[in-house]
């Protein structure tokens, strides 16, 4: 059996795999991967949503790399979003990064606090 982690770490991802199916909130300090499918709210300090993955809910964090669907609004420093990138809701953003065209059918609210989303 693989170990991804062992007692000197400090941090590691919570991945949710392709296939699989999350109902529920994830709260961590650290990076999150949604290559599958969450309803719940995410609080991390980095999100993934791999092509593929959806979040339905909200997600407040640091970074945010949109590949897949977001439904729901996030809260974030930095969005990056990518070709294939689907969202609805509201994301409000201290810097954005759009890569090519997407599918965002979403409110863009630029921050005025100071940068700290999670």
């Amino acid at each position: 059996m693989l170990a991804f982690t062992n007692a000197n770490e400090k941090q590691s991802p919570t991945i949710i795999g392709a296939g699989c199916k999350l109902t529920g909130d994830i709260k961590t300090d650290h990076t999150v991967q949604i290559h599958g499918q969450v309803n719940g709210n995410i609080t991390a300090d980095t999100v993934v949503i791999g092509r593929g993955g959806r979040v339905t809910g909200r997600i407040i964090a640091s970074n945010l790399f949109l590949h897949g669907a977001l439904d729901g609004p996030a809260t974030v420093n930095i969005a990056n979003v990518f070709s294939a990138a689907q969202m609805t809701g509201t994301l409000s953003y201290h810097t954005l990064n759009i890569t090519g065209n997407t599918g965002l059918e979403c409110k863009l609210s630029k921050r005025k606090d100071k940068e700290k989303a999670a």
